[in-house]
């Protein structure tokens, strides 16, 4: 690469080009519900990641803590894709004298090295999805692990391997919670807006991603309060290790720092053949998510639950969820 064009600016046309393709790059990033919750506002040299409150679950994420982790992962998803393309790009998180819903800032400053790391991010990306069905197959492998694990620490976020031992008390949060939230029927509402033939074009979760039977799974898996087209065998996922995802404290930028841990992890896992189910569920009722943070001896916060499995390459794929047009994700100064 040319020393000149790695110390000196470059044409501003070229740098929002690449600013374009990272937010488009980040309409991937999975999100609760498939609600996609952020906004990018494209300037020549920045972009600007926002909240958008109308697409927060109020029953489920009253306090935005998903939504928020959900917009981490399409934050971090944009910088692998400004890395990938060579360019270096400053991060300013939950800017001090910035709007309540503006979560970052990406301005780049200059061409730099393209990142080979980066680079099989950008690619994994496309390929990545959420897999409910069993995992029968053989447990995920130490190194594959090992892998994940480092790729969310570096992104100051940890995780958390449970023993087989805590299983059975993971299964028991997450049932509690579950019952608890079904009992409401404004959250019944929010759900079958979100996963019904209502939910908005290129948002919520479709029927091809919902098991058209109850799965069997020690942990219970999402109830969307209805079947889907999803087919799913009869095994039972007894070689799936869960994870928690979690953090040193318990507000937004924490939350969206997590978001950024599960795209690193998640594309990780996408890259050594580990498919990923993220458990909500126990995060979005307090009770539960205390027995959570009891069960990582309280040396943080709970973001996230996560399960994991060795995916079988000769399964047939899942469909991707759709996802919103640009023009609705993002607006150009």
């Amino acid at each position: 690469m040319d020393t000149e064009a790695l110390t000196h600016p470059t044409d501003p046309e070229i740098a929002t080009h690449a600013l374009a393709e990272a937010a488009a790059a980040a309409g991937y990033a999975p999100s609760i519900h498939n609600t996609q919750p952020w906004r990018w506002r494209l300037t020549a040299d920045t972009l600007e990641l926002r909240l958008v409150r109308g697409r927060i679950l109020p029953v489920t994420d009253p306090e935005g803590r998903l939504a928020t982790l959900s917009c981490g992962v399409a934050l971090h998803h944009a910088r692998v894709a400004l890395a990938a393309q060579g360019w270096h790009a400053t991060v300013t998180r939950m800017p001090a004298d910035g709007e309540p819903d503006l979560l970052a800032s990406l301005h780049v400053e200059r061409r730099a090295p393209t990142d080979s790391a980066s680079t099989l991010h950008l690619r994994s990306i496309p390929f990545r999805h959420t897999d409910r069905r069993p995992v029968p197959g053989t447990p995920v492998e130490p190194n594959d692990l090992a892998a994940i694990t480092t790729a969310v620490q570096e992104q100051d976020t940890q995780l958390h391997t449970l023993r087989p031992d805590q299983l059975l008390e993971l299964a028991a949060a997450t049932d509690h919670a579950q019952h608890s939230e079904a009992a409401d029927p404004a959250w019944r509402a929010e759900l079958a807006y979100w996963t019904g033939p209502a939910r908005p074009s290129g948002a919520g979760v479709p029927e091809t991603a919902i098991p058209q039977r109850a799965t069997q799974t020690t942990v219970p898996g999402r109830d969307f309060g209805h079947h889907g087209e999803l087919s799913v065998s009869a095994a039972h996922d007894k070689a799936a290790t869960f994870v928690v995802l979690y953090g040193s404290t318990d507000e937004p930028v924490s939350w969206l720092r997590a978001g950024e841990a599960l795209s690193a992890g998640w594309l990780t896992a996408t890259e050594h053949g580990v498919s990923v189910v993220p458990h909500s569920a126990p995060i979005e009722v307090i009770a539960a998510r205390q027995a959570i943070r009891a069960m990582i001896a309280s040396v943080g916060h709970p973001f996230l639950v996560l399960r994991l499995g060795t995916t079988d390459p000769a399964d047939p794929a899942v469909p991707h969820t759709s996802r919103l047009p640009a023009d609705q994700l993002i607006d150009r100064a």
